[in-house]
């Protein structure tokens, strides 16, 4: 089946705004085994607008349009939608209701220019939008089955998932048992993960699992798209080669699924009934911000220290005269965790200190990294050299000091040579 999406806006054309959108959704279709032909930008421009429209109805099998269904005069897409399908543009008297309702719950009255939202080509389809006012539809345009959606990214996903993914691979033909199965590492390389996963599509017996691989630095997702006649049948495949890639990227893999690597930490935190202290340098606060906002996390996040330069972080957690510039070490950060385990009064502390190269318009500009984890009765630390300018730096120490206290905490070595470093 032949894929067209269709993103509309003056703010997407013009790259006043990135395009979130059309990742998420060609990704998305993606992972049920629905490739994307062609994408296309319009502006809020008439039209352009029909024949964006036309054209996608004369070479695809389906078409998704997204915004354009708003309550202001640049809002185009019902009116648009209707001229190409040729048919009447209506009033949908159960959706003006359903957006009455919408403000009314909210003490709210709603202004006359919303009512827009309810006018629809009187040959569409509503599709259901439970947490906005601009509802979702569908028509034939041409050859194509249209669906228009809203622009609002939490409201575009929770249509597309939960409603027109379903509907294409009904119309599609495919299997209707489709899972994605997906695991979060950290350490290795997008390259190096697929020469460890050499082989693990054939051993799927039909050639109904997809392996696939999404990079975001410094986390990288592998994913196993499978496919089968039922859910029992997507189980059966699944379960031999999820063990196969636990089994050969080992300690590598710091979540499954919808878990994150913060939230993996809260998890054994809890169970141990323990609580944490932080102490930064350079990341602004950035593990501190990925644990302390998560459900839960009141009853183990004690405290966050963050400070740019060492002797600040010395004075914050009660230590005398911070080490010279140049000198940082393990066990620096191991004082500064016990010290801060301390002061913050709780059961684990984690010290990420990084000291930047000078020069950053250097090719190989990078920083050095000293975390440690400290206990009452314990400390484990690890020295690393990240190359790559003062983002990647940063990022990477973040995910490392919380990768390390995952591994920590689940038993396993702290030090563990990762493809981001240099030796």
């Amino acid at each position: 089946m032949r894929l067209e999406i269709i993103c509309t806006g003056d703010e997407v054309l013009t790259g006043k705004i990135v395009n979130t959108n059309f990742s998420y959704m060609s990704q998305k279709l993606e992972d049920v085994g629905l490739a994307v032909s062609w994408e296309t930008t319009v502006g809020d421009d008439r039209d352009n607008l029909l024949h964006a429209f036309q054209l996608a109805g004369e070479r695809a099998d389906a078409v998704i349009v997204n915004g354009g269904l708003g309550p202001t005069v640049d809002d185009l897409s019902q009116e648009v939608a209707a001229q190409a399908a040729g048919v009447d543009l209506v009033l949908n008297e159960d959706w003006l209701a359903r957006m009455e309702e919408f403000f009314r719950r909210r003490s709210r009255v709603m202004p006359p220019n919303n009512r827009k939202q309810a006018m629809l080509p009187s040959t569409a389809e509503v599709i259901d939008n439970p947490i906005g006012t601009a509802c979702g539809f569908a028509l034939d345009i041409g050859r194509a089955r249209f669906f228009f959606t809203p622009g609002v990214p939490r409201e575009l996903r929770r249509m597309l998932e939960e409603q027109i993914v379903p509907r294409l691979l009904a119309k599609s033909g495919k299997p209707v048992a489709i899972h994605l199965k997906r695991f979060h590492s950290y350490g290795l390389g997008e390259s190096h993960i697929d020469t460890l996963l050499t082989g693990l599509e054939q051993m799927a017996p039909d050639g109904g699992v997809k392996l696939g691989f999404r990079s975001h630095y410094p986390q990288i997702e592998t994913k196993l798209t499978v496919r089968g006649t039922n859910m029992d049948d997507v189980r059966r495949k699944l379960e031999p080669l999820a063990q196969q890639v636990r089994k050969r990227l080992g300690n590598f893999i710091l979540a499954e699924d919808d878990d994150t690597l913060e939230g993996v930490v809260l998890r054994e935190l809890t169970a141990r009934q323990g609580n944490l202290t932080t102490v930064e340098m350079f990341t602004s606060g950035q593990v501190a911000g990925r644990v302390a906002h998560l459900a839960g996390a009141e009853k183990v996040f004690r405290r966050g220290i963050v400070a740019r330069d060492l002797a600040e972080i010395y004075a914050a957690v009660g230590l005398d005269v911070a080490p010279p510039a140049g000198e940082l070490t393990r066990e620096t950060a191991e004082a500064v965790a016990r010290a801060a385990r301390v002061t913050g009064g709780s059961t684990h502390a984690l010290a990420v200190l990084i000291e930047l190269d000078e020069g950053a318009d250097r090719i190989d500009f990078g920083g050095t990294i000293c975390l440690a984890i400290a206990t009452a009765n314990d400390a484990s630390s690890r020295r690393s050299r990240i190359l790559g300018g003062r983002d990647w730096v940063r990022l990477g120490a973040a995910e490392m000091g919380l990768d390390c206290l995952r591994r920590y905490l689940q038993g396993l070595p702290v030090v563990e040579r990762i493809d981001f470093e240099k030796v």
